[in-house]
């Protein structure tokens, strides 16, 4: 590819880099045994990509050029640690027993990455940092975004990010966190935050807690392919299959959920036809998973269930809403939160009628939870809109839209005030 534009070559470092930083982290991770160690010997191997592509082209297998550069770097700085001479010499004679190292991945590597990456997803995510810091260290770390683009994602600025990542890092150093991987024994404990984390990340790019945007669909797409990741790491897990089929239904629908315009459409009034039916498929693969490893009952199983039914409705009027109730039924009992609760007065108000959504919502408006979240309001003015109390519907859609943090949301809030006024 020598003579390439140099704009072209750079967008490609860029896309390589995109899809195998996270591999490259997490091998030198495992060399370094230090996580912000890891991630500057990375970027070293990404300075050397960006000066010597452009001038000698794109080599063939971009990815092992990268791995093997970042290695040849970690040894480098072990080399000069007097105290690891043994271990320089083992890597070295490693690195040496390869005729063209650029030309194929190391297959003793490669047969490790699985181990560093689930090592490297669990070190970012590890307890000892905020969820914040988790957000931002696995988004830099595991899905190879740049400071800048998180700081986009989450309407921060990048030297703000940055801090918390840095931070993170003097955290995980500070408390002497090793590069491992849970055992089995403690997987059990680990792995909620670990989800949690993902999960956080695909919902403010699924509804965007702030700004202009309703959605942030590159969000969701890096949080659907950790947790496609994480399937492939983990695959007797059934969480990890319940939360991915979760996001693949609601990412299934991405394409439907605004107007050319940007402006939002709610989920009854969607054109299914532009549902992703690749990503439905893959939900269900999921789930059908989930069934065999016995695990339907938890709060992702469940609800990953109530997305299935809204995925296998060919229109709206073809919802199974009594499923969905029961199902929620179940999540209450199960996963009990005013969230969840709010979501099931929604389904009885479906499957039963208006009053019976009503009923519960009213039970609801003292929750302190509940106090300034806007679907609350949004939710009840929709019920007394279909009870014909349309004045009292538009003051709540009025209150929801003084509490909704989203631009979009806000405008669509003042929107179906206006239309029950007029």
């Amino acid at each position: 590819m020598t003579g390439a534009p140099v704009d072209d070559v750079r967008a490609s470092i860029d896309a390589v880099w995109r899809i195998e930083s996270a591999r490259v982290v997490a091998a030198l991770a495992r060399l370094h045994g230090d996580l912000g160690l890891a991630e500057e010997t990375a970027q070293e191997a990404l300075v050397a990509a960006l000066e010597q592509w452009p001038r000698d082209g794109i080599p063939r297998n971009p990815a092992a050029w990268l791995m093997t550069t970042g290695r040849r770097r970690a040894i480098d700085r072990i080399r000069r640690e007097v105290n690891l001479r043994e271990k320089v010499a083992v890597l070295a004679s490693d690195l040496d027993d390869h005729d063209d190292p650029y030309d194929e991945a190391d297959s003793r590597l490669d047969d490790q990455i699985g181990d560093d990456m689930l090592r490297l997803i669990f070190t970012a995510c590890h307890p000892a940092l905020s969820t914040e810091a988790r957000i931002a260290l696995t988004l830099k770390t595991v899905a190879g975004l740049s400071t800048a683009e998180i700081a986009r994602a989450f309407l921060s600025t990048e030297s703000t990010i940055a801090q918390r990542i840095v931070r993170a890092k003097r955290t995980l150093s500070a408390r002497r966190v090793g590069f491992a991987a849970p055992t089995a024994e403690e997987l059990p404990e680990r792995l909620p935050p670990v989800l949690s984390v993902i999960y956080l990340i695909f919902n403010e790019g699924y509804a965007a807690s702030s700004g202009d945007d309703w959605f942030r669909p590159e969000l969701c797409r890096d949080a659907l392919r950790l947790g496609r990741m994480l399937c492939n790491l983990l695959p007797n897990e059934s969480d990890v299959f319940a939360l991915t089929a979760l996001m693949e239904f609601q990412a299934s629908r991405l394409a439907a959920r605004t107007t050319r315009d940007g402006q939002p459409i709610l989920l009854l009034d969607q054109n299914r036809a532009l549902w992703d039916r690749l990503s439905i498929t893959r939900g269900l693969r999921s789930l059908q998973r989930v069934r065999e490893l016995g695990g339907t009952r938890t709060s992702y199983a469940l609800q990953a269930a109530i997305a299935a039914q809204h995925a296998r409705a060919a229109t709206a009027e073809d919802t199974d809403w009594v499923a969905i109730a029961a199902l929620y039924e179940t999540l209450a009992e199960t996963a009990p939160s005013p969230i969840v609760e709010l979501n099931r007065a929604v389904a009885l108000g479906m499957a039963y009628g208006p009053q019976a959504g009503l009923d519960l919502v009213d039970q609801l408006r003292d929750f302190p939870e509940l106090e300034r979240y806007h679907l609350l309001p949004s939710v009840r003015g929709d019920l007394l809109a279909r009870l014909g109390r349309d004045a009292e519907a538009a003051d709540e859609f009025r209150r929801a839209a003084e509490l909704a943090g989203n631009d979009q949301e806000r405008a669509l809030s003042l929107s179906r005030a206006r239309a029950l006024e007029s």
